[in-house]
């Protein structure tokens, strides 16, 4: 309430002022959950849901933030050197607003910007940041989640999002500036101010070319060019990029979801713009029945996830998950690369401990070296980024939807991966073979893997309290079976000196038939998340069991 209070007596704007009236007078709920605490700037930046307040997406806490992250940059940068930082943001409620303000407030403190002239991916801010010789990079994005949320990641130099020591002194920075007052968001308003500077088509066409340099199949993809292809970007910033990646390989049929392709923060024909979750996918699935599609691939707003659908043996559409998608994926290009001449053992690919282990199982086949990284793509980026000029990274996933091929971009990157997974039907089509029929091939080369992901929705302080209960209850009393199995191995990875990886908050159990079950609290969302994962011919039937004993 003294919170709230200031807002209402500080220099804040009458709108701002407003709203936090109308909730003292009409949601007291509301009002403790915007002003409880401050929004925290995390290592990966900041989300949450838009509104006034301080646990609120807002213009203040926006600036607050790049104020903070400017602090930093300054700090550890030569000052008569010409710092540099990308922004771009999706197609969200207020991300072009965030994405103006960030560039006011870091060309405030004398930062030269370069900013989107519109919506772009996320793997193509990551791009622009080492094609522009940038030190940092933002984008106002909060991926997949629903439409009442906004978010700012950070990248650094690499064009990955920052990572430790990097992350936690920036995070310092912007716990210090403790009030608005503290943010100079007008460039006007200082003697020196940073250059904002436009960027687009060029760094487009500069894209767009590299990533399609990766494809391994041309021959393929000329033959099979007709294959039909139904593409949704949900309403998100794959709009122009994915579809031009597609068509700039060689496809000639790619079908449009044409009430999705209106970019639109309120995602008018979802509930939620997320490619994992199959409602996302209904409007996609009927348009492929429609023109009789082969293949349907959705990308969330910024574009770095990718969902897919195949035809199954009976001609029906289904959708493969993430980990399956990976797996396809990762096969098909070392094959190529092996069938290339490409493998001289030097090569490497990166998971996350949550994805499957088909992965690794795929990887040994061809004698490529597997790492695993804690869940989030930017430790993947930070392998590739320590492995530069010594080992060649050839692609890495994560369950949840997120691949990369080729080290252009530090991040998840859809459009590449739509353009490989069509090149590999492409290519499964001149073996005589749907995508769904090549999935099968790998089941009954490396084993049958099954996984499931199973989320817990808690909502606002108490549902911060009952997540770290759940967690803690299970650090306390760990399970002794999985799924009538005993449990033979705990890892915490709160235990960094055991586990050799950067401490986070996270359990898993294996049973002692080698079936997993990873639990972690999101880092993005208000949910807690539980990974099951089994193998062998009853992987079906214990997937089933391990879900009811997680209830």
């Amino acid at each position: 309430m003294d919170v709230a209070k200031r807002w209402l007596e500080g220099n804040f704007d009458p709108e701002t002022k407003g709203e936090v009236l109308k909730l003292r007078n009409n949601d007291p709920a509301g009002l403790e959950d915007a002003f409880y605490r401050n929004l925290e700037f995390g290592t990966g930046g900041l989300r949450g849901i838009m509104g006034v307040g301080t646990n609120r997406m807002n213009k203040y806490t926006v600036g607050m933030a790049t104020q903070g992250l400017a602090n930093y940059i300054r700090q550890h940068s030569n000052p008569d050197e010409d710092v540099k930082v990308c922004i771009s943001y999706d197609s969200r409620n207020n991300s072009k607003l965030f994405a103006k303000i960030t560039a006011d407030v870091l060309a405030a403190n004398g930062i030269h910007v370069y900013i989107f002239d519109n919506i772009r991916p996320t793997p193509e801010l990551s791009y622009s940041i080492r094609l522009k010789g940038a030190l940092a990079g933002v984008m106002v994005t909060a991926s997949h989640n629903p439409k009442e949320y906004n978010g700012y990641k950070v990248f650094w130099s690499d064009g990955g999002q920052i990572t430790a020591p990097v992350d936690k002194d920036i995070v310092a920075e912007v716990n210090a500036i403790t009030d608005p007052s503290m943010v100079k968001f007008d460039p006007a308003a200082v003697e020196a101010p940073g250059e904002i500077e436009m960027m687009g088509a060029d760094v487009d066409e500069l894209y767009l070319r590299d990533i399609c340099s990766l494809t391994l199949s041309p021959e393929a993809v000329a033959k099979h060019k007709d294959l039909k292809i139904v593409y949704t970007p949900l309403h998100g910033t794959g709009v122009r990029i994915a579809r031009a990646a597609l068509n700039k390989v060689g496809f000639e049929n790619v079908y449009h979801v044409y009430a999705q392709d209106v970019s639109d923060g309120n995602f008018p024909t979802v509930v939620s713009p997320n490619p994992e979750e199959s409602a996302a996918l209904t409007l996609a699935l009927e348009e492929a029945d429609k023109v009789g599609a082969d293949l349907v691939m959705a990308t969330d707003p910024d574009a770095d996830r990718l969902g897919i659908a195949v035809r199954d043996n009976e001609g029906k559409m289904v959708l493969m998950n993430g980990n399956q998608t990976a797996a396809m994926l990762t096969n098909y290009i070392l094959t190529r690369w092996q069938e290339l001449g490409k493998l001289d053992g030097k090569q490497y690919i990166v998971k996350t401990i949550v994805t499957t282990e088909m992965l690794r199982a795929i990887a040994d086949k061809f004698g490529v070296e597997t790492y695993n990284v804690l869940t989030g793509f930017k430790y993947i980026a930070e392998i590739v980024k320590r492995n530069e000029g010594k080992k060649t990274f050839v692609c890495g996933g994560e369950e949840s939807y997120g691949f990369n091929i080729g080290e252009f971009v530090r991040d998840k990157d859809a459009p590449v991966a739509c353009i490989m997974i069509a090149e590999c039907a492409a290519w499964c089509a001149e073996k005589g073979m749907t995508l769904y029929q090549y999935l099968q091939t790998l089941y009954a080369e490396y084993g049958y893997y099954k996984e499931s992901l199973k989320s817990l929705v808690r909502k606002g302080k108490s549902g911060v309290e009952e997540i770290a209960a759940i967690m803690a209850g299970l650090r306390e009393n760990p399970p002794a079976e999985l799924a009538g199995a005993k449990v033979v191995k705990v890892v915490d990875y709160n235990k960094p000196e055991e586990t050799g990886l950067p401490k986070s908050n996270v359990l898993q159990f294996f049973s002692e038939e080698g079936d997993v079950v990873s639990v972690r609290p999101s880092g993005t969302e208000p949910k807690i998340k539980f990974y099951f994962g089994a193998k062998g011919a009853n992987a079906d039937e214990k997937i089933a069991k391990l879900r009811e004993q997680f209830s």
